[in-house]
């Protein structure tokens, strides 16, 4: 996650390293079980995108995670969660470090998630929205057995066309809304953000999923935004036309997912929260974090499962988090 500001509109960032790491290795970055670092933010939807397809599919053991500290300073994302504040594989402080052992002259925005080749210390790829589908295209003999389908051939082009909806209006509306630098910028962003969230509650309203009948890629792209939004994207960002949980389907298409294992049990709050309201300091000038919302809420039953939907298709739920990676419960 980088944040760049251009007149009174937000922007994005364009991704600068987009290599692919294939099966075949004709991308000169084959596939190899324990070679390559994945490099995440849990505070970050984009980086939550990877981490939620890693546990779906089974990749713990082939694909290892590092994970930054919520909090930035100049430097960017930094390791300071770990001893010595190192990151204990790839041995580097801070993530800018992988990306200039790539380019000694790379003078861009640091973001994540990124992956890492190991054995040289340069970063393969930081293009977000490839990540996950090169997890699922590519790594497929190193998927778990009973791994999910999150990206299946005949719904590739129903899923693309909604994920481009979702990330124009809703993965990006709430930081257009949010870093918007004038009133108008901001209207120009977060009403079609509503509306967005309008046509998604009407389409979710008689089916389990965005796209078939199982879970796949438009769904975890939609999620990482919506289980973010109360906690920070209606008060931090501004998007309080209404909170997700006054929107009936979609709170409930959220909490079914949250309730799925692979999904609920990468989501860490407390670094979500710490870094929007600690880090955005231009929005959040004291950075005093919220108390609130009540977290005991996403384990509320949402009654999704009478719309039928098989969430992992003809395979099975992931098995429990690896022990360094499990999150406290929510109480």
């Amino acid at each position: 996650m980088t944040d760049t500001d251009q007149t009174d509109e937000y922007v994005r960032s364009p991704n600068a390293f987009t290599d692919r790491i294939t099966a075949d290795g004709s991308s000169g970055w084959p596939v190899e079980p324990g070679r390559y670092r994945l490099v995440v933010s849990r505070a970050c939807p984009w980086a939550s995108r990877a981490l939620v397809v890693r546990r779906l599919l089974g990749l713990e053991s082939a694909l290892s995670l590092a994970v930054t500290d919520p909090i930035q300073d100049e430097r960017s994302w930094r390791f300071t969660l770990d001893p010595d504040d190192r990151d204990p594989v790839l041995g580097i402080r801070f993530v800018s470090e992988a990306y200039l052992a790539r380019d000694p002259d790379y003078d861009g925005g640091v973001s994540v998630p990124v992956i890492v080749d190991v054995p040289s210390g340069k970063l393969v790829t930081n293009d977000y929205p490839e990540i996950t589908l090169n997890l699922e295209t590519e790594w497929t003999a190193l998927h778990r057995p009973g791994a999910p389908d999150l990206y299946p051939a005949q719904l590739r082009a129903e899923i693309d066309a909604v994920n481009e909806d979702v990330f124009r209006d809703v993965n990006n509306g709430v930081y257009r809304a949010g870093f918007a630098e004038s009133q108008a910028a901001y209207e120009r962003a977060v009403i079609p953000l509503f509306e967005r969230l309008d046509d998604l509650e009407r389409r979710l309203e008689g089916r389990r999923y965005l796209v078939g009948d199982t879970i796949t890629e438009a769904d975890i792209r939609l999620f990482t935004t919506l289980v973010r939004f109360d906690a920070v994207y209606h008060g931090h960002f501004k998007c309080n036309l209404r909170k997700l949980t006054e929107m009936p389907v979609l709170w409930a298409y959220a909490r079914d997912l949250f309730q799925t294992p692979g999904f609920g049990d990468t989501v860490d709050f407390d670094h979500i929260t710490r870094h929007y309201y600690q880090v955005h300091r231009n929005i959040n000038p004291t950075g005093i974090v919220p108390v609130g919302p009540a977290l005991s809420q996403w384990l509320i039953p949402h009654g999704r499962e009478a719309l039928g939907g098989r969430p992992f298709g003809d395979g099975t739920p992931p098995g429990p988090p690896p022990a360094d990676e499990t999150l406290a419960p929510i109480n």
